[in-house]
Formats: C-alpha cells, sequence, structure tokens
C-alpha cells in the first residue's frame, strides 16, 4: 500500500509538471516493491478479506506499472503488466464482487484497449487480451467515481477523460466531463492538471 501510493504521488506530480520522465526511476522502483510485497500479502493471507485487500493492492501496483511501461513505449511490457493486473482483480471480484473500487483497473484496461492504437492492438491481440469494450468501460468507470472508496477519486478523473474523448459528436458528455473535474479543481485548487483540463474542454463554437 505504501509504496503504491508513493508512486501514485510522484505520477500526478509529474503529471502536473507536463514531464512524462519526472522520477521515473523512482517510480518503478517503488512499484516494484510494492508488487513484490503484496504478492507476499497474498500468498501469507490468513483470511479471505486479507487476501482481497492484497490482491487489490497487487493490482492496482500492476495496472500502475502497465501505465508507466506504455507511457514510455514499451507495449509488450505494458500488455505483460496489464494481464497481471486484470488477473489479480478479477481475482479479488471472485472473492468479494461488490469491491467496487476493483473495478477502476479493469474498466482503464477495458478501455484502453478499446481505444489503443494499432500497434498496442496488434500488441494486445498476439499476447491475448483481447479487444476491450469501451461502454461497459465506462459503467464502471461512472460506478466507481460514484461509489468507490480508495479510488473514487482517480475513477472520477479517468471517467472524465474518458467522457471528453467520447464527446466529439455529442456535448453532454463533455458538459459532464467539464462538471466532474470543475469539482476536483474546486477541492484542489493547486493541482494545474485539473485547470489544464477544463481549458482545453472548452465546447466549440
Amino acid at each position: 500500500m505504501g509504496p503504491t501510493l508513493e508512486a501514485s504521488a510522484l505520477i500526478w506530480w509529474g503529471a502536473a509538471q507536463q514531464n512524462d520522465a519526472f522520477s521515473a526511476t523512482s517510480i518503478d522502483a517503488l512499484l516494484s516493491e510494492a508488487t513484490a510485497r503484496a504478492e507476499r500479502e497474498v500468498e501469507a493471507a490468513p483470511t479471505d478479506s486479507s487476501r482481497l485487500a492484497g490482491l487489490f493492492w497487487l493490482g492496482t501496483s500492476e495496472g500502475y506499472r502497465a501505465r508507466q511501461a506504455e507511457l514510455h513505449g514499451h507495449y509488450w511490457r505494458a500488455a505483460r503488466d496489464a494481464r497481471r493486473m486484470r488477473a489479480a482483480l478479477s481475482r479479488a471480484l471472485a472473492l468479494d464482487s461488490s469491491c467496487v473500487d476493483c473495478r477502476l483497473g479493469l474498466a482503464i484496461y477495458d478501455y484502453a484497449l478499446a481505444r489503443a492504437g494499432v500497434l498496442a492492438r496488434l500488441v494486445a491481440q498476439v499476447i491475448g487480451l483481447g479487444s476491450g469494450d469501451a461502454a461497459r468501460a465506462r459503467q464502471w468507470l461512472r460506478r466507481v467515481s460514484e461509489s468507490g472508496s480508495v479510488a473514487r477519486l482517480e475513477a472520477q478523473w479517468v471517467y472524465a477523460n474518458a467522457l471528453l474523448r467520447e464527446s466529439d459528436s455529442d456535448g453532454s458528455p463533455r458538459e459532464e466531463a467539464r462538471r466532474i473535474v470543475g469539482d476536483l479543481a474546486a477541492r484542489f485548487p493547486e493541482n494545474p492538471v485539473f485547470r489544464r483540463f477544463l481549458d482545453s474542454a472548452v465546447p466549440p463554437p
């Protein structure tokens, strides 16, 4: 849990500076430690509830690793880490189908596959990841953004970005995206990521 949250903070700080290379080595090291720690927790879990927690953090750390790999153009590694994320979070949901937070990583995975570029789709097909489902992903993202606990804020951000991407032919998703991020910007006024989003999401004339 600790290393995952530290890595997440660095990722957000890099995004705020628009610097994809920010602390990349430190982030990788933190996520490697987080993954190893979560795997040990899953193996040693004495109860289903503690195993569920371990699987959630394992899936979360693997999801961030996939994100980092994709960001730097390492598509094979991203696909491998995404598959591990899916496996961990699917196991978590098999233990407790009411784990709303567990659906965030799966929704991101689903949406990314559905909207991936040609090379990323080819890698996904070769490695057996499938093609994704954007509509299902948005449904899950909305659910986590409304009812999640640990993952709610991140789900709101990802959901807003998905809505903006889908808004070319319909203005209502754009307006909902602006509302969601407007709320985030009001809560976190020092975060430039949200302000840049609002500036870029101005409705076309």
